[in-house]
């Protein structure tokens, strides 16, 4: 241990306070968490079958106010599938606390990627077998930022793409936080998430869903959902009764996820009522005719 984490160590015990480097930004009276490691790091596993214990895992790629949560809980009412709340396992991170640290790690062949890539895994392995379920689904929307990293991380992973007209979201995600965000700041946040799923849909093989068609028609769309998963369908996909986590960040919190069963979708917007931003994914996604 070098003599600046001595010091660093004992300020902590004795005053609860950490030196950081002069620039470095603080929040909240904490230094931030450490990077993850950059897209040149990542790679997929040197042996799959030794470097990772979860098997064909299931991630749910869609912007915020999607019904993301309501599909989570549709599908972790099934006997083969375990759908907690919004992990954001790819925020975890690892760091090297000293250079002898990152050179043991070197020599075994693991760089930072690898090494988070293991963390991920066992996080998400624990939580599938403490279930005692067959498949982990994770829905969290802004893995669609990372849709590469994951796809790497887990080679055998399965994606649904879940679209919803796009200024019904900007709409529910203004609604969500009228006080933080106004419709315009609203529609243009949202419209990030939209362009992280279509570049995850262009990128990787998967099985696309409309919100609008899972609330109107349900078992037909969980049906098609089944058949994809190569899983069996049960009628308990939709009744999915009582959430355990209900909670503001980790999911969706209103009444209608929390009546335990499906709920019909709000009525689409009119051509003239789409935000001019949104137009061009609302063409992409087939909800607005092309020009």
């Amino acid at each position: 241990m070098n003599w600046q984490r001595t010091v660093n160590d004992a300020l902590v015990k004795f005053t609860g306070f950490r030196l950081t480097r002069a620039g470095t930004p603080v929040k909240d009276g904490r230094a931030p968490a450490p990077a993850t490691a950059s897209e040149e790091l990542v790679r997929p596993p040197a042996d799959p079958q030794a470097d990772r214990l979860l098997r064909a895992p299931i991630f749910i790629l869609s912007p915020v106010r999607s019904g993301s949560t309501l599909l989570r809980a549709m599908l972790g009412a099934h006997s083969m599938l375990h759908a907690p709340h919004e992990l954001h396992v790819r925020r975890l991170t690892v760091g090297f606390g000293t250079t002898l640290a990152r050179r043991a790690m070197e020599a075994l062949g693991h760089n930072q990627a690898d090494l988070e890539h293991l963390l991920w895994d066992r996080v998400l392995h624990r939580e599938l077998v403490r279930s005692g379920k067959s498949f982990i689904v994770d829905k969290t929307p802004a893995n669609a930022f990372a849709f590469r990293r994951i796809a790497t991380c887990w080679p055998d992973a399965r994606f649904v793409f879940l679209l919803r007209h796009p200024a019904s979201i900007a709409t529910s995600w203004h609604e969500a936080s009228p006080d933080k965000r106004t419709p315009e700041e609203a529609a243009l946040d949202a419209l990030r998430y939209m362009k992280a799923v279509e570049r995850a849909r262009a990128a990787l093989s998967g099985l696309t869903i409309r919100y609008e068609d899972l609330t109107a028609h349900p078992e037909a769309e969980t049906r098609r959902l089944c058949d994809f998963l190569d899983i069996p369908w049960e009628p308990g996909l939709l009744s999915y009764g009582e959430q355990a986590v209900i909670s503001k960040g980790l999911g969706d919190w209103k009444d209608k996820i929390r009546s335990g069963t499906v709920q019909q979708g709000r009525e689409l917007p009119a051509p003239d009522e789409i935000p001019e931003a949104l137009k061009p994914i609302c063409r992409t996604w087939g909800y607005l005719a092309a020009s």
